[in-house]
């Protein structure tokens, strides 16, 4: 608004008015939005940088656990417990190490037991993105006491915890929103897991996808900047090289394709088991009569007795994956893993020990991807199919159905074994295990935690409709105006007189004919005592003003901050109000988005007539003529 000419079409503004309230009051903070994404973007940028070095750390935690529980040796190298010679005392283990973890959870936080997603998304859908700050080494700590005592676990679901609670901690710390505090938890959570397995853009998706459920430039950006610098930290620290190697991957034919789309529709099967199975252990476990603190204990029996007979369950297993992936490994041996490692994992973490999904994941998939693809090969003596590849879309298609996660599926495929000819065979079967999973499971394995509780993740990720649509697509044009001085029984009558020009809202003006703001015709008409008294004491002062061309959430906003249900439209153009935009007028969007869902409409149609101001009884005729759309 033009303060040196405050006019509007002919309805002076008056200088009393609340400049606060007034849209063009808002534009500083629309313009220093930009400012505001570089410095989240750089306090993101530090957090990743930190959360680099945690992952550094835990990973040699672990190692060191892993070396003095298996072999007594202080040393942080990489150690697996598959060589262990321990016999049977191998059992006591895991056993010793869950205990501790169980008492860390019980007299430490709560938040530490489980694989580290779904408790950051249950805090950025139900509080604020709030993490306790105790989480940042609880996590940590607890979960390189699980895995380095045989947890059949990855690293990457407590790393991804503790960035997201490094990320929340330094959110409550500074003054940010919200809203921020949520960029920070996701980017701290995503620059972990680049972190740990170099893939940037897998983690930007899972960010997308899991944690900040929307696509946005003020979100991406602090985003892909941690991401990025966790890359960056996984070179400097872990090194160069792909996390899971593999034989070069040829390209694939067309019936090899079709062939790895039926992997990707039986590993989609399997995900739906595999989830579900997960929450009937931890129903099993919620109806034993001892305290939750003593659950991992007994999970961490499960887990020694199946390490005793098959060492190879034990630990991260990485070194499985990469075995998987070799296409080397014998039919049993690929049944041995999968099936066992799977029982190992799905009762440690139905438990409530602390550890991560992925690499489970991951080692069930590619072992039943591998075997199908040997039932392809010798029952169909198909050629085709390159049994490596087969192992790799399992992995892929596995994350895909169990999390829904489907982009991130994929692209973690390709960047965790820079394989680019698998490209079309991971996208074949990660979209058809992701299609049965949807139909066939209501929720995910990251969500059916949170969802039992009462919370509901989204599942779209359209655009705002908000944002879609303008204020000038939607206000009502017809502009009745009052004086201030009027009664409230003169008001009534011209009301009554004159309804087929009526709207929600009255102009009131002063003898200046300035405007001081709107009167809600129902509230007036409700009027059945004093009706002598002007209708100035009704006024609701102050209502903002916003150009036609700005979107309904920037008018949703001021709304909320100025607790009106009114704002007037101008025209900059034409230095004129053009109309009045009410909550009423915005709810008419969203009808408009249900009815489109349910039957085929044409485009959002709003009736306009001519733009009438009535100033003391007097009608003007608006130099805007504006017509049906």
């Amino acid at each position: 608004m033009n303060r040196n000419n405050p006019l509007k079409n002919g309805i002076p503004v008056s200088p009393s008015m609340n400049p606060a309230l007034e849209a063009e009051n808002f534009q500083p903070q629309k313009r220093g939005n930009k400012r505001r994404i570089l410095y989240i973007s750089f306090i993101t940028f530090c957090i990743s940088i930190a959360i680099s070095f945690i992952a550094k750390f835990l990973v040699l935690l672990i190692n060191l656990i892993t070396n003095l529980s298996f072999y007594g040796a202080f040393s942080t190298a990489h150690a697996s417990p598959t060589g262990n010679t321990l016999g049977w005392f191998v059992v006591l283990v895991p056993v010793l190490g869950s205990i501790l973890v169980g008492l860390m959870a019980y007299f430490g936080s709560q938040a530490i037991r489980g694989h580290g997603i779904p408790e950051a998304m249950e805090q950025i859908l139900t509080n604020q993105s709030k993490i306790k700050p105790v989480i940042t080494f609880l996590k940590p700590l607890s979960a390189a006491i699980s895995i380095g005592t045989g947890g059949p676990f990855g690293s990457e679901g407590p790393i991804i915890a503790t960035g997201g609670a490094l990320g929340s901690t330094l959110g409550q710390i500074i003054k940010i929103s919200h809203y921020e505090r949520k960029i920070l938890l996701a980017a701290g959570a995503t620059a972990g897991m680049s972190a740990i397995f170099g893939c940037p853009l897998a983690a930007i998706f899972l960010a997308v996808e899991l944690l900040l459920f929307e696509l946005s430039t003020r979100s991406i950006l602090p985003v892909s900047i941690a991401c990025i610098t966790g890359a960056a930290g996984h070179h400097l620290l872990f090194g160069q090289n792909p996390v899971f190697s593999m034989p070069d991957v040829p390209h694939a034919s067309n019936f090899a394709l079709l062939a790895y789309a039926v992997i990707g529709v039986l590993v989609g099967l399997l995900s739906v088991f595999v989830s579900k199975a997960v929450y009937w252990v931890e129903e099993g476990f919620e109806k034993l009569p001892i305290h939750w603190m003593w659950w991992p204990a007994i999970g961490g029996l499960v887990v020694g007795i199946i390490g005793y007979f098959f060492p190879h369950t034990l630990g991260v297993g990485y070194d499985n994956i990469s075995n998987v992936l070799s296409g080397s490994m014998a039919i049993k041996a690929l049944l041995v893993l999968g099936i066992f490692k799977f029982i190992s994992w799905a009762v440690a973490l139905g438990s409530g020990t602390s550890g991560g999904t992925l690499a489970p994941l991951l080692t069930i998939g590619g072992a039943m991807g591998a075997l199908i693809g040997m039932g392809f090969e010798q029952y169909l003596h198909q050629t085709e199919i390159y049994l490596p590849l087969a192992a790799l879309v399992g992995m892929a298609a596995m994350f895909a159905g169990a999390s829904r996660a489907l982009l991130t599926s994929i692209v973690f495929a390709l960047e965790t074994t820079m394989q680019s000819n698998a490209l079309l065979p991971l996208m074949a079967a990660c979209f058809a295990s992701y299609l049965v999973s949807y139909f066939l499971m209501e929720h995910n394995i990251m969500t059916e935690k949170i969802a039992r509780r009462g919370i509901r993740t989204p599942d779209t990720y359209e655009p705002d409709i908000l944002e879609k649509y303008a204020a000038k697509d939607v206000l009502d044009d017809t502009l009745n105006t009052l004086n201030e001085n009027t009664s409230v029984q003169e008001a009534q009558q011209w009301i009554l007189s004159n309804q087929e020009h009526q709207t929600d809202y009255i102009i009131v003006i002063n003898n200046a004919e300035e405007y001081i703001g709107t009167v809600n015709t129902l509230d007036l008409l409700n009027i059945h005592e004093d009706k002598q008294k002007n209708i100035q004491s009704l006024i609701k002062k102050g209502s903002a003003i916003i150009d036609e061309n700005d979107v309904l959430k920037h008018a949703v906003e001021i709304m909320a901050n100025n607790n009106t249900d009114v704002i007037m439209v101008e025209s900059e153009e034409k230095n004129a109000l053009v109309g009045i935009l009410s909550y009423k007028n915005i709810l008419n969007i969203y009808k408009y988005r249900a009815d489109e869902y349910e039957t085929k409409k044409p485009p959002l149609s709003i009736k306009r007539g001519m733009f009438k101001i009535i100033i003391n009884g007097r009608k003007y005729t608006s130099v805007m003529n504006r017509k049906e759309k």
